[in-house]
């Protein structure tokens, strides 16, 4: 399954302080429904399209916590990428733990302060659905320390990576959705880096970016339309930050949701 190769994005969740409000929020958005559980001993909200899981909204337990969305990377063995994490120069800021029958669970920041999750499978494999739309597309790093950036994940995953304006095999210009020095495309261990392997990237946070703009993880769920999914955010509380922009990957837009909540739509149908 996909979500088990190393360094592969398989999860996502939003640490939320209403869970009632962002139900109403990403329901009517991306069309999900929801199913009440628990994971570790407190409250989960699965978040379902199609009757599959696609992502979930987790209740914050003390208000100093961000409100954000978290993204997963695959790992057969999240002790052992925890050793390497600290190794590289990361910060393991929760040690692997089992969340019940489901996985084993770790949260970490690269070298440039980027949190992350590990997710490590059990009963719960990851997505059951995604690159469509009301689901999870993409994700990528946005940092001020690209080259240590880039160490610390080849390091850590193993990723094989390349410039977005270039295949790594031919040398072949192409567009990427920025300026092609800013972007690097990241595939796993042994796949070429080309948009059909790339898993996830890194951008550079330049300077059109405010200072105290802090390193993160940047979350895409496709859209049919995009400009209908920003009108749809703003009328339900949320609101545009960036774009819209076209790009040969599709037109994307970076929203916040109606808590603050930061993450990105696209649809990859509108290529330019």
């Amino acid at each position: 399954m996909v979500a088990c190769v190393e360094g592969v994005p398989c999860w996502a969740d939003a640490m939320l302080p209403d869970l009632a409000a962002g139900r109403r929020f990403y329901g009517e958005l991306f069309g999900w429904t929801f199913a009440e559980g628990a994971a570790g001993y407190r409250p989960y909200t699965w978040a379902r399209l199609g009757g599959k899981d696609v992502a979930a909204l987790v209740p914050k337990s003390d208000g100093r916590m961000p409100t954000v969305w978290n993204v997963y990377l695959a790992t057969a063995d999240a002790a052992a990428a925890t050793a390497r994490i600290r190794e590289a120069g990361g910060r393991v800021i929760v040690a692997p733990r089992w969340i019940d029958d489901l996985g084993v669970m770790a949260t970490a920041a690269d070298p440039g302060g980027a949190v992350f999750g590990l997710w490590q499978t059990g009963s719960h494999p990851g997505f059951a659905r995604r690159d469509e739309p009301g689901t999870y597309g993409w994700t990528e790093v946005h940092t001020r320390k690209p080259r240590v950036v880039d160490a610390f994940y080849r390091t850590v995953f193993g990723y094989e990576a390349g410039e977005a304006g270039e295949t790594r095999e031919t040398g072949e210009a192409r567009s990427g959705p920025r300026c092609p020095a800013d972007v690097l495309l990241w595939s796993p261990r042994g796949d070429p880096v080309d948009p059909a392997h790339a898993v996830a990237g890194r951008v550079v946070i330049g300077e059109r970016y405010p200072v105290e703009l802090p390193a993160h993880f940047l979350t895409y769920f496709v859209v049919a339309d995009c400009d209908h999914a920003l009108r749809t955010a703003q009328r339900l509380g949320g609101r545009v930050l960036n774009g819209p922009e076209d790009t040969p990957y599709g037109r994307f837009a970076v929203l916040a949701d109606n808590q603050g909540a930061v993450f990105a739509v696209i649809d990859p149908s509108s290529p330019d």
